[in-house]
């Protein structure tokens, strides 16, 4: 009788992650694969082995422990976060079937709301757990996901969806079913939801334990009879779940047809539904097939215990005015809208005007939460020096502008800067009331590479700190994802490149991504859609190192992690 095999002890440093990523996800390219072709039964041998593997159980805790991006809220036992000491025993715990504690309730504010939001924080254990399930079960779901959703799956974002809505109405004007879910996670029927996950019993059960843990709301217990926990590692890929299979629902209700129209037979199409978590839209140029289509959706939520939110539901038309309703939409703090042209600005469908133009601009209300929270900023650093105020403004300008730099938002950028200058001539004046406004501008404002208009200041010598302007900010139109690609199909070539022309992704990490060819330098694996990336300095500042490319490399937050304990050890034995 053969021994069982043991994992040898090491340090967490030492482990060679390059070599278990590609086991884990030779795995996962395997169950997609396998569920492409509906071999069930391969995918759940899969999926155990995989949930057995010891590489993705170290990869599973490397993400809760070291990749978490949030505020290391700790759940009900208190702990926030691990040393790299006990990281590994953590890994040896790891193992379904058991049950789960309660998880900790946190109320955060809602953006440019009032309102407050639940969230449910598990132990930093249950979310390693629920990781581990995660990666076994997403590459399952991501080879049946419907094409035109894109919330909360990897390699998607809200700018496909976007331009994926660019693409539907650009040739034509639509009546469009603008909806939202109400209370989408709180409210999922748990037997609805394991029965349409149609997983192996273990499987199941774990999940089923994860559901009805109940939650701490300071001290008091609460069960839970329906929803998932949004704090939950797990939580959006089950959201998805439940909601597939709506567009299949609206396509095989409505699916293209012919019909007479005069002496020709006339296309009708059938209604596009973009969907990004539980916020959807449907697009249609007839408006009893979108009404049609909203009286199916809400019976199509009732088998999962949901329903539309009636406040954010509503009908209207990308051009002319519908009801009460203005022309137009706002989807994920976007403005839709079509608006009529001229024979010289219009386009054409096979030879004949269209008469109107399709705009997608930052939405009204997104641009006051904005500059509301600019000029909070600047009420709060009215004291400060001026580098303090411009290094506290500058994060902010600066992932507005590139998460809206994928459309018309020069105009919109233009009048931020004009309303944010007023108020930084409020904010100087407020400093020198005797002196006359040609002082103070001069004081605060200087020229800077032929812009006289620059509102800086310098630090030292050879530095100047300056305030960004929105309109610094160039347009690059954003390339929609393919179809139903998806990261486990295996095309990695693809996916580094995309991370590398994604509106958020920095320049420089742009350009330090096509130099590296999709590769982390320290590793050598390539970058995927949900890594962390970080730029590091080959040689760092501390020892003399420039800031200039040739300096720099990207690497995996994990990779730049050892790599600076490696410097730090050097410099220590360097000193003694």
């Amino acid at each position: 009788m053969s021994k069982a095999r043991v994992k040898p002890m090491m340090e967490w440093s030492a482990i060679p992650w390059p070599k278990l990523e590609r086991k884990v996800f030779k795995l996962q390219k395997r169950i997609f694969r396998a569920r492409q072709r509906g071999d069930v039964k391969v995918v759940h041998r899969l999926q155990k082995t995989l949930m057995r593997s010891w590489s993705a159980k170290c990869l599973s805790v490397r993400r809760v422990t070291q990749d978490n991006q949030g505020k290391k809220t700790a759940g009900v036992d208190g702990v926030k976060s691990l040393s790299p000491e006990a990281r590994l025993p953590l890994v040896g715990q790891l193992k379904l079937g058991s049950k789960a504690p309660p998880t900790r309730r946190v109320w955060i504010p809602k953006p440019g709301k009032d309102e407050q939001r639940p969230l449910g924080i598990p132990t930093l254990y249950e979310r390693a757990r629920m990781t581990l399930v995660k990666l076994a079960l997403e590459p399952e779901w991501e080879a049946v996901f419907e094409p035109n959703s894109y919330g909360s799956r990897p390699g998607r974002s809200c700018h496909d969806a976007i331009e994926q809505i660019f693409a539907a109405i650009k040739q034509k004007a639509k009546y469009v079913l603008d909806a939202d879910i109400a209370q989408c996670f709180d409210r999922i029927n748990h037997e609805a939801l394991l029965k349409k996950l149609k997983t192996f019993p273990t499987l199941r059960r774990q999940i089923k334990t994860w559901l009805k843990a109940g939650v701490i709301d300071g001290h008091q217990f609460l069960q839970t009879s329906e929803g998932a926990p949004q704090g939950g590692t797990i939580s959006p890929l089950l959201a998805n779940v439940a909601l597939h299979g709506l567009e299949y629902r609206i396509k095989q209700a409505f699916p293209i047809r012919k019909i007479a129209d005069g002496n020709k037979r006339k296309r009708i199409a059938t209604p596009d539904v973009i969907r990004y978590c539980d916020d959807f839209v449907i697009l249609h140029e007839d408006l009893s097939v979108v009404q049609r289509c909203q009286s199916l959706v809400h019976e199509w939520l009732k088998d999962m215990g949901l329903e539309l939110k009636p406040s954010k539901t509503h009908i209207s038309h990308t051009l002319k005015r519908y009801e009460a309703e203005n022309p137009g939409f706002d989807f994920l703090g976007f403005s839709v809208r079509q608006f009529p042209v001229g024979q010289h600005q219009s386009g054409r469908l096979c030879g004949t005007l269209l008469g109107f133009k399709t705009i997608i601009t930052p939405s009204r209300k997104k641009q006051k939460v904005h500059y509301n929270r600019l000029v909070s900023i600047i009420n709060a650093h009215k004291a400060a020096p001026q580098a303090a105020l411009i290094r506290h403004l500058n994060p902010v300008i600066r992932g507005w502008t590139r998460y809206y730099s994928t459309m018309a938002s020069k105009e919109t950028f233009s009048r931020l800067d004009h309303l944010l200058y007023q108020k930084l001539q409020t904010w100087a004046n407020h400093r020198h009331p005797g002196k006359s406004r040609k002082w103070v501008v001069n004081k605060y404002w200087q020229t800077v590479g032929g812009d006289k208009w620059v509102f800086a200041t310098r630090v030292t010598k050879s530095r100047t700190e300056k305030l960004l302007k929105h309109r610094q900010t160039p347009i690059i139109r954003h390339v929609k994802v393919k179809g139903d690609a998806s990261p486990y199909n295996g095309n990695l070539v693809y996916w580094s490149s995309r991370t590398g022309k994604h509106p958020e992704a920095p320049k420089r990490v742009s350009m330090l991504l096509k130099k590296q060819k999709g590769k982390c330098a320290q590793c050598g694996m390539f970058f995927r859609e949900e890594d962390l990336l970080e730029v590091d300095h080959i040689l760092p500042t501390s020892m003399g190192g420039l800031d200039v490319y040739k300096n720099l490399q990207l690497l995996h937050r994990h990779c730049h992690y050892v790599k600076t304990a490696k410097e730090k050890s050097s410099q220590a034995k360097w000193y003694v």
